[in-house]
């Protein structure tokens, strides 16, 4: 394995469950990523915060008063600043049907509530990439 530490941002779009994704940070720190954590829910503070930040990869969980949409931004606010290296997943409360619509968006792979932390880390193992400095 390289020596480059992979360094992902976790957000959220809508209110609360902090505890469960910081339970994800802390499985995705053991497993040797480097994690941020923002409390933000913009679309706009979130592209800012993995900017400010120099994300490989943003995690975001979706909560029950999400808005969908948000995902779109956040893909359109990252081409926008020349990123869309920036890879982006979501997991959490989306109806399956819209699933299809986020992976549209941009969104490279969206979790359904239930996933475990370990086929989350297996995935993140898996499939992301330093991007290139």
């Amino acid at each position: 394995m390289n020596d480059i530490m992979i360094r992902i941002l976790l957000a959220k779009l809508g209110d609360g469950y902090d505890e469960a994704l910081l339970r994800l940070g802390k499985a995705l720190l053991d497993a040797g990523f480097e994690v941020i954590y923002t409390n933000t829910q913009e679309p706009e503070a979130i592209v800012i915060s993995a900017l400010q930040e120099s994300v490989d990869h943003i995690g975001i969980t979706i909560l029950p008063d999400a808005d969908i949409n948000d995902l779109g931004k956040i893909i359109e606010l990252l081409a926008r600043e020349n990123a869309s290296d920036i890879q982006v997943t979501a997991g959490g409360f989306l109806a399956e049907k819209d699933i299809p619509t986020a992976k549209g968006m941009g969104i490279s792979e969206f979790f359904p509530k239930g996933t475990t932390y370990q086929q989350l880390v297996k995935w993140a193992k898996e499939h992301i990439v330093p991007i290139d400095s």
